[in-house]
Formats: structure tokens, C-alpha cells, sequence
């Protein structure tokens, strides 16, 4: 075996990057089939995306992974911070005798290309926020660390320095046969308070519209009928990048929030299923969202709604 080489990227590689991506087939989380044009969307066109952080790695010639890092927002979101570096992803071909070493040595040069700026902290895979790159091509509604479906990567993580910070789970639900809780609590709410909805929302900071922006946002707000603030909001995006949810598709839920005096009293509940029946009216059939394993309120809430686990995955972090 010729001895491994790497280089970082060049304008001629996104077929290649494409390719070795497909090779995965079959792996969980991963989005397939991926085209160059899908990459330049989500990947390439980002205004921060850099040659230096996406490495390439060739035996004999041949493409055998790829690793791509980058960084985290600033504290405002207004744009990228070099003190927290991200590690996004890292694929190496199925069939690579080596794979070990390969993402070893993949993992050793995105870590030197971060380390090149000086952040105070790495993190092994993307989660919001700090995710700028691959958000609908990894993980679900979000992305979600490193799956557990690729514990080789995460054993690579360990054995460099890395630790747990996170756990979290992605959750799914098929929306065919969804009903409503109906109990006097959900009807007090119902008289109570109005749902309003906003299509292709606005995302909330500079750092949203780069990571969201080629994915339709809708809003569902919980209002009293009274008048004033919201109560709760839930955001969900399209998970088809560049257009609107296609029917028999899927909604992933990204943000939801309710306010203090509010939580523990079914609104939660309410909320998220007018945001289900709208859905379906509109031919959208699967659901899908993640959470931190240790969200005990959010876990019970998703699980009463008939949502379950289909994956979890581990956000790791260590210091620069």
C-alpha cells in the first residue's frame, strides 16, 4: 500500500468529494444520493467556507476521505469566531482497509489548520450553533454530533483527546394517523389562545440566515386571543434545501421555546400539534426534531406526541 497523502481543497474536487460521499451509502444520518451542485449549496457557497479547512486524502491516487472544519459564530451571531473551531464531518471509504489511521490523520489536519487561528475550544462534530457546514446532509432536523451509527469516528474522538459533552436524540414520527390529546387542559388552551403562522419565516441572527438559508422556515406562534407576546414558538425548517417542503416529505423542528410562566401546562403539547395538523393538510407526512438526552420535559413532551428515537449521537469537545 502506497503511503497516505493529503492536500486541501481545489476547485476541480467537488465530484470527487461527491463520490466519496455516495460510497456511503447506506450509513445512517447521511443524506444520499449527494450531487457537487448539492455541496455547492449547503457546503461551498457558504461566505466563510475556506480551501484550507476541507482536506483530501488520496492512496495511490485514489480518493480515500475527506475532513472539513471550520468555526462557530460569535457570541452575537453576527459572524464566524475563531475561538471555537468544529470538526463537521469526516467520511472515509467503506472499503478503506485503514480506516482507522485515515481518520486519525484526517481528524490531525483539520485540528492543525483550527489550531493555525487559535481557538480555545475544538468540537467533534456539528451542533447547533455551532455548525457551519452540512446542516441537511448529516444528522436529521439538526445536526446532531457524531451518530452513534459511526462508532469507529467517535472511538477516533476519544482516542485524541475528546470528551462527551452531549448526548442527543433524534426523534421521528410519521404523521398518518396523528390525533390530538384532547383533555380539559388542551381545551382550556384552545379557548385561551390563537396559533399564528408565518411561511418562510425569518431567521432570528446573521449566523441562522447562513446556516437555514436554503431551507423554507415556518413559524407557529401561541398567542393569547387577548393580545400580546407569544406564549411558545416552535420553528420548523423544510428538509428539502433550496425549496418548499415537497408533500409526503418531511418538517424538521428547530427552535421551540416556551415562556417560563407557561411551561409544564400542555402547551407545549397544543402547540406542536396544531403545527402536526397543519402539516398534514398540506401533504407533509414526517416530523422529525432531536434533543439533549438529558431534556427530561422535552423528551416526555415529544414521546407523549408518538414521536420515537431513531438514532443518537455524541457532541464532542476538548480544549485547543
Amino acid at each position: 500500500m502506497a503511503a497516505l497523502s493529503y492536500r486541501t481543497f481545489r476547485n476541480t474536487d467537488p465530484p470527487i468529494l461527491a463520490e466519496l460521499w455516495r460510497s456511503r451509502a447506506g450509513q445512517p444520518g447521511l443524506l444520499q444520493p449527494v450531487s457537487p451542485d448539492l455541496l455547492e449549496q449547503l457546503v461551498f457557497a457558504k461566505l466563510y467556507f475556506e480551501y484550507g479547512g476541507l482536506v483530501l486524502a488520496f492512496d495511490d491516487g485514489r480518493a480515500v476521505g475527506f475532513a472539513h472544519a471550520g468555526f462557530g459564530p460569535n457570541e452575537n451571531q453576527t459572524w464566524f469566531s475563531t475561538e471555537t473551531g468544529v470538526i463537521c464531518v469526516v467520511v472515509v471509504r467503506p472499503d478503506y482497509p485503514q480506516a482507522g489511521e485515515l481518520a486519525g490523520g484526517l481528524l490531525e489536519r483539520c485540528e492543525g489548520y483550527l489550531c493555525q487561528h487559535g481557538p480555545k475550544v475544538l468540537y467533534g462534530g456539528g451542533a447547533l450553533p455551532w455548525a457551519p457546514f452540512y446542516l441537511g446532509l448529516y444528522g436529521g432536523s439538526e445536526l446532531p454530533g457524531v451518530l452513534d451509527s459511526d462508532a469507529p469516528l467517535q472511538q477516533t474522538y476519544l482516542s485524541r483527546g475528546y470528551e462527551v459533552v452531549e448526548h442527543t436524540l433524534l426523534f421521528h414520527r410519521d404523521l398518518s394517523g396523528f390525533e390530538s390529546v384532547i383533555d380539559r387542559q388542551q381545551m382550556q388552551i384552545r379557548r385561551q389562545m390563537v396559533v399564528e403562522v408565518t411561511s418562510d419565516a425569518a431567521p432570528r441572527t446573521w449566523w441562522e440566515a447562513s446556516i437555514l438559508g436554503q431551507f423554507e422556515l415556518t413559524r407557529f406562534d401561541l398567542l393569547p386571543r387577548g393580545g400580546g407576546s407569544p406564549v411558545a414558538s416552535a420553528t420548523f425548517r423544510g428538509m428539502d434545501p433550496g425549496a418548499a417542503t415537497a408533500a409526503g416529505r418531511a418538517s424538521g423542528l428547530i427552535h421551540f421555546h416556551v415562556e417560563e410562566g407557561y411551561r409544564q401546562r400542555g402547551v407545549a403539547i397544543f402547540l406542536l400539534s396544531e403545527a402536526f395538523r397543519q402539516f398534514i393538510r398540506q401533504g407533509i407526512m414526517r416530523v422529525e426534531c432531536q434533543v439533549p438526552e438529558n431534556d427530561a420535559p422535552a423528551v416526555a413532551t415529544l414521546r407523549k406526541l408518538g414521536l420515537q428515537v431513531i438514532e443518537t449521537g455524541r457532541l464532542f469537545r476538548k480544549p485547543a
